[in-house]
């Protein structure tokens, strides 16, 4: 466990790297909850194995599954990507994981909930007895932290928390009395002088195609994100937004987890998250690597 921004990612990749480095023929499997952390994992690792003759695959849905299955059938050491797609292609018969001694779960916690228990069970069972498997999170309930010993055996447990939120993220609250009333708070808290690169989270997908709708009218240069969203729009919008084209990113939690979105001057709750674990995940998308962030929440 280690707070949201504190570097998870170089964590795991840095040492596995290393380690294939000298077992070639070793696979590593590298699991996360949405396609957009999956991808960024990928991206880093390309970054931090380059030269080294060692390569990735990225198995996310909503990508074309032909390409994926041609680079694995090429031979690739890192396989990282979402557990869906993943067990689609051992029903396929293209993902063979009997070499696979090490695996990743990377935002543990969201992994072994319901959604995914059903494909996790299946992946784990297709990887070799003999294995390390490691868990990343910024939170871990108490709930999943039984569950984790379903999946582990002996282990060894480490928490560099240091407090639940950044300390370098300022954290309050607007009030409002009606629908109105928070569209032009928001309006304000937006024009406002430094409120450069701001991500608003929705609960519902058409909430945040709504609001969307509002801001654009309002003349803000806004993009989103959610699950009906097609995969290549998603990395589009995602890629306009880490490169300052547009300065508003809407998203339900999709993008709550993981994502390292440099320089988010504020994160923006404007529908309350429906546990305090999303609200310490999503308000961690600022504040990163020690830099200031702000956090308001629309009550």
């Amino acid at each position: 466990m280690a707070n949201t921004g504190t570097g998870k990612t170089a964590a795991f990749l840095l040492p596995l790297i290393e380690h294939i480095s000298k077992h070639k023929r070793e696979k590593v499997l590298i699991m996360a909850p949405t396609r957009e952390l999956a991808l960024q994992i990928d991206s880093d690792f390309r970054m931090l194995a380059f030269g080294l003759g060692i390569f990735s695959v990225a198995c996310v849905g909503g990508l074309p599954i032909m390409r994926q299955i041609a680079e694995l059938r090429r031979g690739v050491s890192f396989v990282i990507g979402t557990p869906g797609r993943m067990r689609d292609l051992i029903e396929r018969k293209v993902l063979d994981l009997s070499t696979c001694h090490k695996i990743v779960l990377d935002e543990a916690d969201r992994m072994l909930d319901m959604g995914f228990r059903d494909d996790m069970v299946f992946i784990l069972g297709k990887v070799s007895k003999e294995r390390q498997t490691l868990f990343f999170s910024a939170t871990l309930s108490a709930e999943v932290k039984k569950l984790t010993a379903e999946f582990l055996k002996d282990p060894v447990f480490i928490s560099v928390i240091s407090g639940e939120t950044a300390k370098n993220i300022d954290q309050d609250i607007i009030r409002t009395r009606n629908k109105e009333e928070k569209l032009e708070r928001l309006h304000e808290v937006l024009k406002k002088e430094g409120s450069n690169k701001v991500l608003i989270f929705r609960e519902m997908k058409h909430s945040v195609d709504s609001l969307t709708k509002d801001l654009t009218h309002m003349g803000f240069k806004v993009g989103c994100i959610h699950g009906d969203k097609r995969s290549r729009e998603r990395i589009r919008t995602l890629d306009l937004f880490k490169k300052n084209h547009i300065s508003i990113l809407i998203a339900t939690d999709v993008a709550a987890r993981g994502l390292d979105i440099p320089d988010v001057t504020h994160v923006i709750n404007y529908d309350i998250p429906q546990t305090y674990n999303t609200y310490v995940h999503r308000i961690g998308r600022t504040g990163r690597s020690g830099k200031k962030g702000i956090a308001l929440t629309f009550v």
